[in-house]
């Protein structure tokens, strides 16, 4: 299931897939790990008559399995899925 961003809790099991442009095609990678946090965070960019004015950017937090943590930049090519387990 392809989950929505209010759809997401802390300690959800997420598969992330993400489509890079290269070209004229588009790389593909997908991870899995635990929600840690999910919400909009700035960026140190600055972007007119934006909300404080910087860029706004969804980012998805993760616990992996080896308890690594990685912080994922969720763009239009991004898609997260619900794991069940």
């Amino acid at each position: 299931m392809v989950a929505q961003p209010d759809q997401l809790s802390p300690g959800q099991r997420v598969r992330v897939i993400a489509h890079i442009p290269k070209g004229d095609t588009y790389l593909k990678t997908s991870y899995e790990g635990k929600v840690r946090r999910f919400g909009q965070q700035k960026t140190g960019s600055w972007f007119a008559h934006a909300k404080d004015k910087k860029l706004w950017i969804d980012r998805l937090e993760l616990e992996m399995d080896d308890g690594e943590i990685m912080v994922c930049n969720l763009d239009q090519l991004t898609r997260v899925e619900t794991v069940e387990g």
